[in-house]
């Protein structure tokens, strides 16, 4: 029997995976099987517990591996990066899968691959190619396209960056990105059911989520002070804020905005919406705030304005429904004002997507099952010069 395994290590990066993971089970009989591998914050109460979102999806979860998550210092992320390392190369060589899906940049990623690696096992990569200079997952996407065999990036010029890294075109698929398949399919509750469902009202209101620019460093404390200083300008708006991730100060951003939250009457914070809340919540909102890649990606399908803070998504391919501005309270106030325009509001209704057209997810699964039962995967990679 083949056997295929599925990483996921945070809700966000569930969320781009799960269209995946479907379509790859129908696939499923009596000599293939794909297994999903649950890690990193989806274990951790404080993040929401969304292994359980998971579950409560009718998603099949074969084995869950828990890894520490503590991201305050540089010292933290290489202790949970060695742990991550130890559990799945024991894994991996336990169960000699003969590929394992991997998306992105994260840092626990970066471990998994190397115990790939190490196991002489095959990456099926996911979303490559990209460019994010303000965050450490720039040089940690890259270094996982470097590893892996099967590279399926979102858009064209993430493929021809994926090649100029030596990577062989024929091993290079440009099937675009599985977020525009989930707003075609997941997006599909009311405005009032969504608001209702998190125990809100109709109301007009704002998406946002804050992530810490993990290649600027700085001070996070003032960062989302100016952050909050912007929301409560505008009290007419509701703000549904969704907590960071585990990266390098995340933690310090989240206590912050809880605090906040007892003070600020149109701030609510959420550990996590889940997909379909989250996604039904962007497409009615006035518009999205923050550095979250959805912003870049997913937002300017639903022609929904994006204010997008800071460096951490600069090199990502952006329509013109996008907004960049700095981190200080005013420059965001300003942004804030620029979305309500009439100026703004045409270019949200022209905005175009850069990632596909909804059917990543089954162009990803059917290439996969192709590669793994062929039988012919020779790690032996040859640089391909350009």
């Amino acid at each position: 029997m083949r056997t295929i395994a599925i990483v996921t290590a945070t809700r966000a990066e569930y969320g781009l995976l799960a269209p995946v993971i479907k379509e790859l089970r129908k696939y499923e009989n009596n000599e293939l099987r794909v297994e999903l591998i649950v890690t990193g914050t989806h274990l951790y109460d404080e993040y929401g517990m969304t292994v359980n979102e998971i579950a409560d999806e009718g998603i099949r979860i074969d084995h869950k591996i828990k890894i520490p998550v503590r991201s305050e210092s540089a010292a933290d992320i290489c202790h949970d990066q060695a742990e991550t390392l130890e559990n799945f190369a024991k894994l991996f060589s336990e169960k000699s899968y003969d590929g394992i899906m991997l998306l992105g940049d994260r840092y626990e990623m970066l471990a998994v691959a190397i115990a790939c690696g190490n196991t002489r096992t095959p990456i099926f990569h996911l979303c490559g190619g990209d460019t994010t200079e303000g965050a450490i997952d720039e040089w940690i996407r890259h270094s996982i396209t470097k590893m892996s065999f099967l590279h399926f990036v979102t858009n064209e010029a993430s493929r021809r960056r994926v090649i100029q890294l030596g990577e062989d075109p024929a091993r290079v698929f440009n099937y675009g990105s599985t977020s525009i398949d989930n707003i075609l399919t997941a997006a599909d509750m009311s405005k009032e059911e969504a608001l209702l469902s998190i125990g809100l009202e109709n109301c007009c209101y704002a998406l946002c989520t804050y992530h810490p620019v993990t290649m600027e460093g700085g001070d996070v404390d003032r960062q989302v002070e100016d952050f909050l200083e912007a929301i409560r300008s505008v009290p007419d708006i509701l703000f549904i804020v969704t907590k960071s991730n585990a990266d390098q100060g995340g933690a310090r951003i989240n206590e912050l905005l809880c605090n906040a939250e007892q003070q600020t009457g149109n701030l609510h914070v959420f550990s996590s919406l889940g997909v379909r809340r989250y996604l039904s919540l962007m497409k009615y909102s006035e518009f999205v705030l923050g550095n979250s890649s959805s912003g870049i990606i997913e937002a300017p399908a639903f022609h929904v304005p994006t204010i997008n803070i800071g460096d951490r998504q600069r090199g990502r391919l952006m329509a013109e429904s996008i907004i960049n501005c700095g981190s200080s309270a005013d420059e965001i106030i300003s942004a804030m004002d620029e979305t309500r325009s009439e100026n703004m509001r045409k270019k949200c209704r022209r905005a175009v997507s850069y990632y596909g057209d909804g059917h990543a997810a089954e162009k990803i699964a059917k290439k996969t099952i192709e590669t793994v039962t062929a039988g012919e995967i020779d790690l032996k990679k040859k640089f391909y010069e350009v």
